[in-house]
């Protein structure tokens, strides 16, 4: 068993593999959707490719109901009408094994670049190139593995100085989805300028607080934030010159507003289906950020020298604290677990302990919000044969 291990987890080997299991997948999934009434293909990818195709016709990517994404992945995705409805699923796979290839280049930079540590790193990396679940989403055609490979891009250029290309990817990864805007803190407080301890009087705290301040002003933060605001911007402005304000409230603000009270892993989710129809039900919805901003903001202060740990718990606290929260919000912080679990102290008992309560909450919830969905089909199927009658 060690010996296969070892073999699976050899460099050239994890990568051919996990990029043909997912190869493998796609054409299964191909084989299921035309045989076979449950289908393989995510809905989402239909909606993509429906998208694209108005595009091509030289429409708005909007005339698509329920297309609340960038118009850049439906641009990405015109070659699913001009070439094969299959691009889309290859290119998401092939973020997705550059997410594994990411994952152990970013973990070799944090201290596992020795000759015996490259194996430990190939091993962590295999966590997600190994992983049923990031396998399934991509193979099925969801978008997430482009995120995954943003945020990690972002990532590896921040642990690697390269502070050009990160402010690229980092403005690019904010405008395909909002979520990494939260990262914006912990990588202000990782770029300052390191403060000079002083006295711990009443007199010099005024000082130690102008220098706080000071030490956000360097060219290393400015180049960030105006690189990555420029880029996150100028998409911003080119497709609204393109798509005006349907583009911003569907990318954007709809989001903001957003209730899901089906198929909802958030823990609002029953008190916000209970209130759907009350008076308050809207400021309900927007007090649910308060929670995620105040552990934000504490999770930037605490553990900002740790920059993918910092990430990785802001991720967390995004998804677990979120109005909606659905099965593939967790590959946003999945990515990055692989990242920071050989700098964790927990024991493999642990681990796997930790692993099993996340799934069985899961498994219960979805049990739950089956049985709700079900009772609800049960009544409206009692009210249509009643007026029937």
């Amino acid at each position: 068993m060690e010996r296969l291990i070892l073999k699976l987890t050899e460099k050239h080997v994890l990568y051919t593999t996990s990029f043909a299991i997912r190869l493998a997948l796609v054409a299964y999934g191909d084989y299921q959707d035309r045989t076979m009434a449950v289908k393989y293909t995510d809905i989402d990818y239909h909606v993509f490719t429906d998208a694209a195709r108005f595009i091509t016709e030289g429409q708005s990517p909007y005339n698509r109901s329920t297309y609340r994404y960038t118009p850049l992945l439906a641009w990405l995705l015109t070659p699913n009408i001009y070439l094969s409805m299959v691009f889309g699923k290859i290119l998401f796979i092939v973020c997705d094994v550059l997410s594994g290839l990411l994952i152990y280049r970013i973990l070799c930079l944090r201290g596992l670049g020795s000759e015996r540590s490259l194996v430990t790193a190939r091993r962590v990396s295999s966590l997600w190139l190994l992983n049923p679940l990031p396998m399934g989403v991509s193979s099925r055609g969801n978008a997430e593995s482009v995120m995954a490979a943003l945020v990690l891009g972002t990532l590896l250029c921040l642990e690697g100085r390269c502070l050009m290309r990160a402010s690229i990817l980092y403005g690019l990864s904010v405008h395909m989805k909002i979520y990494p805007v939260t990262y914006a803190l912990p990588i202000a407080l990782s770029l300052r300028t390191p403060e000079t301890r002083a006295e711990n009087t009443e007199r010099w705290q005024w000082r130690r607080f102008i220098r706080f301040i000071g030490s956000f002003l360097n060219t290393e933060l400015f180049l960030f934030a105006s690189v990555a605001g420029g880029v996150f911007c100028m998409l911003t402005a080119l497709f609204y010159y393109m798509y005006g304000w349907q583009f911003l409230y569907e990318t954007y603000l709809y989001h903001l507003t957003r209730r899901d009270i089906r198929h909802n892993f958030s823990p609002y989710f029953y008190m916000l289906y209970l209130t759907a129809d009350g008076a308050w039900s809207q400021w309900l919805g927007l007090a649910a950020f308060l929670p995620q901003l105040i552990l934000l903001l504490v999770a930037s202060w605490a553990f900002h020298p740790d920059l993918a740990f910092s990430c990785f718990l802001h991720t967390a606290i995004f998804v677990s604290f979120n109005k909606v929260c659905t099965s593939q919000y967790f590959l946003w912080y999945l990515c990055l677990l692989p990242v920071v679990i050989p700098h964790l102290s927990l024991s493999l008992n642990q681990g796997v302990g930790l692993l099993l309560l996340w799934f069985a909450g899961q498994v219960i919830l979805f049990f739950v919000l089956h049985l709700n969905t079900t009772s609800d089909m049960h009544r409206i199927i009692a009210h249509y044969k009643l007026h029937r009658d």
